[in-house]
């Protein structure tokens, strides 16, 4: 079926769904006539044409984020008389009653873009969505990169025309559809690396995919439903100037508190797993009961301090000031008690809200309460099936006998894990998360998280001690094979120090033990010149001592109160050394008085780990934070991939501790790594089969946790066999340096996609902690390092060449290129970063003159194979060439040699551009000089720059168009990757 026939097909069923189908605006000016009519009829006026031109004006603008917000709130333009003119573009207070038209081919002429829209749908005649098309044969990711491609085109008519309004884009190949909300560039970009734009498929209640693009028009743009999705369902996060989408099963688990809430049908619970953005679900729920005139008081409530203010921070992310610190129940009280509009939502701990309505409290809260008995309250609670709630659910629905109670729980609790308590060896009984909130009123499980790649599976790695080390399951091991087995397999499961971990330890004194024995056996080692030592962090709540932030923080960590009823001050002396040891390896001042001040320091070095070096310096990461409770719950980083397990886990404990690990990145981070030093097997399927959800425990293991090795090894023979058999049908050895003699971007396309998925497969391998000596053996011979390198080098050359192809397209573009997704994530090594290969280049200069040849063309080798040197692979090649034959250079002189040659070659390029466009290097230099300084890009200083020239206004604007695309990939080049804000407003200029 071809593209015509999807976009006709699409077109019918709009009209069935009472669309109307406008086959007379095709071009801009139908398209504003359109809209001023729709326009005069809601405000009822009538403009004239200068005002009209003036209100397009007023509203038309390149920013995705201030057309958001005008059109869902009333703003003003002046008129012709001097007056102020207040009106909307749609009407807001009941979006369904807006004409709903549809539109195809659009064509949007302007001064430089002449793209054609397949089919827009228009809301009041404002433009909202836009759908891209693409056939059978083609990916809608194809449909994606266009949009992205589109939007980054200078001219586009996304923002100089009514089509700044759009707020969504939906993608289909009638067989597989997606949509994904618009926003400014640096929230819109889409590679197959990054995938930085989130991307939504639409489902059903159940979590069944509507992928069919009839089905999913039946379903996503019924007009009350594409309405209400606009209006309700997208969050405008202001601090960020960004729109977020709420995914499918978030908007059924809003609708279900809110009906539930209209119904007045009791309490429920929403069962979302961890990671699936619960915060951002409850903050829309909370917002939505904000506007609803029947609820007098919306209270979140978390059960920790650190969630508390991450929970509020969240919040204020998503709409500015919309809840405040509650710094003591005092105030907490006092906002209760308070009518002002700014108060409805209030985020909080339960041990406030206990101390609250604790009856026995000196400062006698709960009788200045009294008046809000009777008051409709609604209480929302993160991770509702924690201990401490327990507690206080009696209190709370005595106190307020017309509240309704909703519970947000990644993972329940039933009757088989209601006894099961994280205090190792001792059993507590909780209530079932059904016995306290009635029912349950949606479910989205960590398998249907799992499969909408939401989240990652795992790999466990079940320890399997040598003979001197053998113990029963559940038992534990020497502290010291731990430490011995976590060194040896801390690179490989990390992607080479890409990641860090966590080890979770059963007690705060082996927490100490451990973290004295990283420190012991680290220094044992150092004499090996090979030997990288791990930078090890221990996190543990200190005797609260009458400390109210410690006792705040200890509320949920039971292991951590017991254990500090015993030695607090052995245990505090402890702290207090690993305190001391962190600030001198961080060069920070943290004291055991303001132990808060540490922890959020801990939780931001574990989460801003990012690659390569020169993003973070190595120094300035945690490789491993050893912890009892901390972090096991509640805390999410990309860049933590890794748990090591020494204390006894089950059901929810385990589920959680683990979910730390499975938070999606890219193709670098295929899953969570588990490494279980207390033999669990059994524990780690009975979680699984109690968490997967109804329907779902037979298949569930295969769901969750990935392949074992020897399957893995298997499909990457079979990869690599059908890479050789490819080779060998184009006349070629299957061998790396064949490849640049395939005949055809066909041809090359067939060999990105065949190595692509070895690399992968590769990837998911080396992650591998569990592999033998066999298997490692057998993926040699499957794959020869040096192979490895050698298809890496030519993938990378190939690769940039094609996207080349595919950024010029053209109706001569061979589909198979068309429909290319490249992966140079994949191809970027944590180990080999800048400095590593500097002093590769300084060993270089030492080698013997006859085996310089072979070292010369092994460094080339290896930083042709890196995916982090695509730009500066060319200028290290050079600058090694041009190094004098027999003069050995440190380090240091290599490094300043290389910036030297750098900074020359540049300078060659800047005077060379100064010469071309008539400017005075002196100032050009300067003008560039800032930008990098600031990695900010002023259209106002390139204007300053020209203005001696004497041009006028279309002639200055044509030559700034000149002038930066000489200078863009100069500039990028001396910025070192970083991005230089406002500079791709001249992207793609040419």
């Amino acid at each position: 079926m071809q593209e015509k026939d999807i976009e006709n097909e699409l077109i019918q069923k709009l009209v069935d769904l009472k669309y109307t189908y406008r086959t007379d605006i095709t071009d801009l000016d139908a398209l504003e006539a359109n809209f001023r009519q729709k326009f005069e009829a809601l405000n009822q006026v009538k403009l004239t044409e200068s005002e009209f031109e003036r209100l397009l004006e007023r509203i038309v603008s390149p920013d995705v984020f201030a057309c958001a917000d005008i059109l869902r709130n009333r703003t003003s333009f002046e008129r012709d008389d001097g007056t102020p003119m207040n009106f909307a573009l749609v009407n807001i207070k009941d979006w369904c009653k807006n004409s709903f038209e549809a539109v195809s081919q659009l064509r949007i002429n302007t001064s430089s873009s002449h793209h054609v829209y397949d089919v827009v749908l228009l809301l009041n005649g404002v433009p909202v969505v836009q759908v891209e098309l693409k056939n059978l044969q083609v990916s809608p990711y194809k449909a994606m990169q266009q949009i992205v491609d589109y939007k980054n085109d200078r001219g586009n008519g996304y923002g100089n025309t009514l089509m700044c309004f759009l707020q969504m884009f939906i993608v289909s190949n009638k067989s597989e559809t997606w949509y994904f909300s618009n926003n400014n560039s640096q929230h819109f970009n889409f590679d197959a690396d990054q995938r930085f734009l989130p991307i939504y498929q639409h489902a059903t209640r159940d979590n069944e995919k509507v992928n069919e693009l009839h089905k999913f028009s039946d379903s996503f743009l019924a007009k009350w439903t594409l309405a209400e999705t606009i209006s309700r369902y997208m969050v405008l996060v202001a601090s960020e100037k960004k729109m977020l989408m709420m995914r499918p099963y978030q908007v059924y688990a809003v609708k279900s508190i809110v009906d539930c809430i209209r119904q007045r049908c009791g309490n429920g619970y929403i069962w979302h797993t961890t990671g699936s953005g619960k915060t951002l679900t409850s903050f829309k729920a909370s917002i939505l009961l904000k506007d609803n005139p029947v609820v007098d008081k919306c209270l979140f409530v978390v059960d920790r301090k650190d969630l508390d203010r991450q929970t509020r921070e969240e919040f204020n992310r998503f709409q500015e000031g919309c809840v405040e610190s509650n710094t003591d129940t005092g105030t907490l009280v006092r906002r209760l008690l308070s009518d002002n509009y700014a108060d409805k939502v209030i985020v909080t701990t339960i041990q406030k809200l206990g101390l609250a309505l604790d009856g026995t409290n000196k400062k006698d809260y709960k009788s200045r309460l009294e008046p809000l008995k009777d008051k409709r309250f609604v209480f929302i609670f993160d991770e509702c099936h924690r201990s401490q709630f327990g507690d206080n659910h009696k209190a709370i629905k005595e106190f307020f006998p017309n509240a309704q109670l909703f519970g947000f729980t990644g993972t329940p609790i039933f009757d088989k894990n209601s006894n099961y308590h994280q205090i190792e060896g001792t059993e507590a009984s909780y209530k079932t998360t059904e016995s306290l909130f009635d029912q349950s009123l949606h479910e989205y499980t960590i398998t249907h998280a799992i499969e909408d790649k939401n989240v990652l599976r795992f790999h466990v790695d079940y320890f399997k001690p040598d003979s001197k080390n053998k113990v029963k399951p559940g038992e534990a091991l020497a502290k010291r094979a731990v430490v011995e087995a976590i060194l040896e397999k801390h690179d490989a499961a990390t992607a080479g120090r890409k990641f860090n971990a966590i080890l979770a330890t059963a007690k705060i004194t082996d927490a100490i033990e451990y973290f004295d024995l990283f420190s012991e056996i680290q220094t044992e080692r150092s004499p090996d010149p090979e030997f990288r030592p791990l930078n090890v962090a221990c996190v543990f709540s200190p005797p609260a001592e009458g400390n109210k932030d410690v006792k705040q923080i200890q509320e949920d960590l039971p292991q951590e109160q017991l254990d500090n009823k015993q030695e607090p001050e052995k245990k505090k002396k402890a702290l207090i050394k690993i305190l001391d040891s962190y600030n001198k390896q961080y060069g920070t001042n943290h004291k055991i008085s303001e132990f808060d001040l540490y922890y959020q320091d801990v939780q931001k070095r574990i989460k801003d780990q990012q690659y390569p070096n020169h993003d973070l310096p190595h120094a300035e990461k945690i490789d491993i934070t050893i912890v009892v409770d901390m972090l096991l719950t509640g805390f999410d980083s990309k860049y933590l991939n890794t748990l090591y397990v020494d204390k006894n886990l089950k059901f929810h404990n385990l589920i959680q501790a683990f979910s730390r690990t499975n938070r999606v990145l890219n193709d670098s981070k295929p899953y969570g790594n588990i490494i279980d030093f207390r033999g669990q097997q059994d524990q780690v399927q009975e979680a699984i089969k109690l968490f997967s959800g109804e329907g779902e425990q037979e298949r569930a293991s295969e769901i969750w946790l990935v392949d074992e090795a020897p399957n893995v090894i298997g499909k990457l023979d079979e990869a690599k066999r059908q890479l050789d058999a490819f080779m060998k049908s184009q006349g070629l050895e299957a061998a790396p340096s064949e490849v640049p003699k395939l005949k055809g971007d066909a041809a090359r396309s067939q060999f990105i996609n065949l190595f692509k998925n070895v690399q992968k497969l590769k990837t998911q391998l080396d992650q591998y902690t569990d592999l033998d000596e066999e298997q490692k053996a057998t993926i040699s011979d499957v794959i020869p390092k040096d192979d490895l390198q050698g298809y890496k080098g030519v993938y990378i050359e190939t690769a940039k060449r094609l996207r080349d192809v595919q950024n010029k397209g053209g109706d001569d573009m061979p589909p198979e290129v068309e429909q290319l997704d490249f992966e140079f994530v994949l191809f970027a090594s944590e180990i080999i970063d800048y400095d590593y290969i500097m002093s590769l280049v300084s060993d270089y200069t030492r080698t013997s003159p006859e085996k310089r040849e072979m070292s010369r063309q092994r460094l080339i080798g290896l930083i042709a194979s890196d995916a982090k040197f695509m730009g500066e692979r060319d200028d290290i090649e050079a600058y090694i060439n041009s190094l004098e034959v027999g003069v050995a250079l440190e380090e240091n002189e290599i490094r300043d040699g290389f910036k030297a040659f750098k900074a020359a070659k540049n300078f060659r390029e800047l005077n060379s551009i100064s010469q071309q466009h008539g400017l005075a290097i002196d100032e050009l230099q300067q003008f560039v000089d800032r930008i990098i300084q600031r990695y900010i890009f002023d259209d106002g200083e390139l204007t300053e720059l020209l203005r001696p020239l004497g041009l006028g206004w279309k002639e200055r604007t044509k030559r700034k168009l000149a002038l930066m695309n000489a200078l863009g990939p100069l500039l990028r080049d001396m910025a070192g990757g970083r991005e230089i804000s406002g500079l791709e407003v001249y992207d793609d200029a040419g």
